[in-house]
């Protein structure tokens, strides 16, 4: 699996407010928190244009039932274009092979566009954090968690 194109789609889609911590320039995309066997990639002809992290939201046997995405990206010129999606089918797919009842997720308030995506491939609000985060502008956003049961 290619990190540094990982990392150059991560800088390419950082977008002001959509990120908790946004990702820097030279900073591996690999590492202790993201394995190659959790990243799902999207390819047009050999080239990466997107991507899903899917892994345990914990390390505790009780909770070992669900997968969470923690990070999907896809290069902005192909937004709209089923990248996404299929990637977010794959990841329901990756986490019923690993025997997952709930695939969920996090996204920010300030990212619309995640959330209307998310609704559209069937993730549900189960709650919200409200001013959780700091954005850049000076203001805040919500934590909003968002599930869909894996069948």
């Amino acid at each position: 699996m290619d990190g540094p194109a990982l990392a150059m789609l991560d800088l390419a889609t950082a977008e002001p407010g959509t990120y908790v911590l946004p990702p820097l320039p030279g900073e591996p995309f690999f590492g202790a928190d993201t394995v190659p066997q959790d990243v799902l990639v999207a390819e047009v002809g050999r080239r990466i244009v997107g991507y899903l992290k899917i892994r345990p939201p914990t390390s505790l046997e009780s909770n070992a039932h669900v997968q969470q995405v923690q990070g999907l990206a896809v290069y902005p010129a192909l937004r709209r274009s089923g990248v996404a999606r299929a990637l977010l089918a794959e990841g329901l797919a990756e986490a019923a092979r690993r025997g997952a009842r709930k695939l969920s997720l996090r996204v920010l308030s300030s990212n619309p566009g995640a959330i209307a995506l998310y609704r559209a491939a069937g993730f549900r609000v189960e709650g919200v954090l409200r001013e959780e985060f700091a954005t850049d502008d000076g203001g805040y956003a919500d934590d909003v968690l968002m599930a869909q049961r894996v069948s």
